[in-house]
C-alpha cells in the first residue's frame, strides 16, 4: 500500500459533542483548551450533557479555508443533538461524516444529525463491517447484550452517500484521513473479548474490523488521531496511521482506548509503557478509557495528558 498523502493544515480543531463527563466550573483555558460556557445574558440557560458515547465536530484549518465534518455522533438521539444546539454549532456547515465503528453508542444520534445539517448526498464514510448483524456482547449463556442493527437501506432514507471502505481514504480533500480497517500487529490488544456475532447461522467472535479512527496532520506539529472506541487498540492505531502516512511525529493522540473495567485493566501499563515511546505532545483519553486508565495516564504523563469532557474545544496549531 501506498503511503496516503495527508494535507499539512495549520489548525486542527475538535468540539466534542458528547463525552461520558462535564464538569460547568472548570476553569482551565488555555490555547488548546476552550472549554464549554452555553451562556445567554448573563447565565446559563442550558446545561451540557454527559452520556456514554461520543460525537465530535472536527474542522481544518489551511490559511483561509476551513473544512468541517462530523466524526461519530453520540450514544442517544438527543444527548449530542441536544450539545450541538447549546453550544451554537451551525451544523450546516459539516460537509462529510464518519463513523469510528457501527456500536449504538457512536451511532445513536446519526438520524436526528442529518436532519440538522439539512443536505443530500453528504458523504458517511464507514467500514463495511458496520452493516454485519446481528452482533452482541456475550456475558455467558443467559445474558447476551445485542447491538442495534445498521442497515444500508436504513442510511439511503437520510438520503446521505455511504462510502464503504476497508482502505484508508481521504476526506474533506486531503485534510483528514479516514484510516480504515487497522492492522492488528501488538501481542496485547486482542480485541474485546467477549464480542460475538451470528454469521450463517453460527456464533463468532466479533474482532469489531469496523473499529477505525481519522487522521489529521497539524504543519510542523505531526498526526492528530482522533479514535472512537480504538477496539483495534490504540497502540496498533497510532501504529497503523504512522505507516499509512509515513509520518512519524505524532502530536496528539485522542479518543475512547476501551480500557475499561476487569477485561482491559491488565493491560493499561503495557498501553502506557507504548505511548511514553510515542511521546505525543498531547494525550487526551476519552469516553470508554475508563477512570482507572485515565487516571493513570495523568500520573505518569501529567505534562501530556489533558482531560476531555462533552463541550470541550482542543485546538492544534502549527
Amino acid at each position: 500500500m501506498g503511503k496516503m498523502i495527508l494535507n499539512a493544515v495549520d489548525k486542527a480543531e475538535i468540539l466534542t459533542l458528547q463525552d461520558n463527563y462535564i464538569d460547568m466550573t472548570v476553569r482551565d483555558n488555555n490555547e488548546v483548551v476552550t472549554r464549554a460556557m452555553p451562556m445567554k445574558e448573563g447565565r446559563f440557560r442550558k446545561s451540557v450533557l454527559s452520556e456514554h458515547g461520543f460525537s465530535s465536530i472536527v474542522r481544518t484549518t489551511t490559511g483561509s479555508r476551513t473544512r468541517t465534518m462530523l466524526f461519530d455522533f453520540g450514544f442517544s438521539e438527543i444527548g449530542a443533538v441536544f450539545n450541538a444546539e447549546a453550544l451554537g454549532v451551525d451544523m450546516s456547515q459539516i460537509e462529510a461524516l464518519a463513523l469510528s465503528h457501527g456500536h449504538d453508542d457512536h451511532a445513536g444520534g446519526m438520524e436526528r444529525f442529518v436532519k440538522m445539517i439539512g443536505k443530500r448526498g453528504v458523504e458517511l464514510f464507514v467500514h463495511p463491517s458496520v452493516f454485519k448483524t446481528p452482533r452482541y456482547l456475550k456475558y455467558n449463556e443467559e445474558q447476551k447484550v445485542f447491538f442495534p442493527a445498521i442497515t444500508r437501506d436504513a442510511l439511503e432514507k437520510l438520503e446521505i452517500r455511504v462510502v464503504e471502505t476497508r482502505e484508508p481514504q481521504l476526506m474533506l480533500d486531503g485534510d483528514v484521513l479516514f484510516l480504515g480497517e487497522i492492522e492488528r500487529a501488538t501481542d496485547f490488544e486482542k480485541g474485546y473479548p467477549i464480542a460475538r456475532l451470528l454469521e450463517d447461522g453460527r456464533e463468532k467472535f466479533d474482532a469489531i474490523e469496523d473499529d477505525t479512527s481519522i487522521v489529521m496532520n497539524v504543519r510542523g506539529k505531526g498526526l492528530v488521531i482522533l479514535s472512537g472506541c480504538a477496539h483495534s487498540g490504540i497502540i496498533n492505531t497510532v501504529h497503523h496511521a504512522t505507516t499509512v502516512t509515513g509520518i512519524k511525529q505524532v502530536h496528539a493522540i485522542m479518543g475512547g482506548f476501551h480500557l475499561s473495567g476487569p477485561l482491559f485493566e491488565s493491560i493499561i501499563e503495557k498501553t502506557i509503557e507504548e505511548l511514553h515511546k510515542i511521546n505525543p505532545s498531547y494525550i487526551i483519553p476519552t469516553h470508554c478509557t475508563g477512570r482507572k486508565a485515565v487516571m493513570q495516564i495523568k500520573e505518569e504523563m501529567p505534562d501530556q495528558f489533558i482531560l476531555n469532557m462533552s463541550g470541550t474545544k482542543l485546538t492544534f496549531s502549527s
